[in-house]
């Protein structure tokens, strides 16, 4: 299911070439207004593109919600939705002006700005990264530290959760295997957990008999935001008001999908038939408590904090995923760390 995920850092490769000999055409997307009957123009709409780095599910929910139920139109602006998949190079796009705004994962967006590519986060939808590892609860495992005490694991290799749970617990009591996608073998056999997200696999093994039980890595110390959007500083420099309608108008779409998510499931079904009705509102619903917390109710859907980016950056230097970490003021502007009218708590 998580394809998406498959040679997340191999997709940097070409970006900070990339970076360095892109530049928007902003100006040229805008869509120009036409006059009514020629007494008075009307107000011009711009058009933007959102690339998503998977395909249409209710992690992506707040930005359908904002495009169809009228908040992107009410900030000015005309966004075009682009679909994901497994390999989609989301950073690329966004880092030579493809499209201007993106999703992607924190740690990727560290990764990527080590390696020279300045992109700036907007907005993070979850505030509790959704990657887990699920087991049988015939197990009785009580934390990842049990799963990993026995039995088969399937892990991607190369991502940095991994890394993190290696380093910390040691992966010599378990048999780690390639994780294929899907929860074919996690349905059969007792003994094999697996990578997860909780809005994911966890559904689909349950559908099919299976009774997981589901431990978040974020509780093991290791939270990187998840569902960043994400955007070239250039963009921000020379149309500053657009992006900040772009964010003001995803904030009002999450609190749209969260109140109400049917709408925009419904739209979503019609974009990605392998998931049914059922499955669409059973994942709208365990996302909730990860993307609105009581730091967001205080500071407003999707804020972000420079002490969660630290630690981030601090903990993949010390992974060896990249030898320096970004200096967080370099990247993340007062504009986003919160929403507008919110105070910190």
């Amino acid at each position: 299911m998580r394809g998406r995920l498959v040679g997340l850092l191999g997709s940097l490769v070409l970006l900070v070439v990339a970076g360095a000999c892109s530049r928007s055409k902003e100006g040229a997307q805008q869509a120009g207004g036409s006059d009514a009957g020629g007494a008075q123009a009307v107000a011009q709409v711009a058009r933007v593109k959102l690339a998503l780095n998977w395909v249409p599910e209710p992690e992506f929910g707040g930005f359908y919600a904002a495009r169809d139920q009228g908040a992107f139109k009410q900030h000015g602006l005309e966004v075009d939705i682009l679909g994901g998949g497994a390999g989609v190079p989301v950073l690329q796009m966004v880092a030579t002006g493809q499209v201007e705004f993106g999703i992607v994962g924190g740690d990727e967006l560290l990764t990527a700005r080590a390696r020279g590519v300045d992109l700036i986060p907007l907005l993070a939808v979850y505030q509790t990264s959704p990657q887990a590892i699920m087991a049988h609860a015939s197990r009785g495992a009580k934390n990842i530290q049990d799963v990993l005490s026995s039995g088969t694991i399937a892990l991607e290799p190369g991502l940095p959760y991994a890394a993190f749970l290696k380093k910390k617990y040691g992966f010599d009591k378990v048999k780690v295997v390639p994780y294929d996608g899907g929860v074919a073998q996690f349905v059969t056999n007792k003994d094999f957990a697996q990578q997860c997200f909780i809005t994911s696999e966890p559904i689909a093994a349950r559908k099919q008999g299976a009774d997981p039980v589901v431990f978040l890595v974020a509780d093991e110390g290791f939270n990187p935001y998840a569902t960043v959007v994400v955007t070239r500083r250039e963009l921000w420099k020379t149309q500053p008001e657009r992006v900040k309608g772009f964010v003001a108008a995803v904030r009002e779409g999450w609190r749209s999908y969260l109140d109400n998510p049917a709408p925009a499931n419904a739209v979503m079904a019609k974009l990605n038939t392998t998931l049914d009705a059922e499955t669409f509102a059973a994942a709208a619903q365990a996302q909730k408590p990860l993307i609105e917390t009581e730091e967001t109710r205080a500071r407003g859907l999707g804020s972000m904090s420079r002490e969660r980016w630290e630690t981030l950056g601090r903990q993949l230097v010390e992974l060896g995923l990249m030898e320096k970490a970004p200096v967080v003021d370099e990247f993340l502007l007062p504009e986003f760390t919160q929403a507008p009218g919110k105070t910190s708590p």
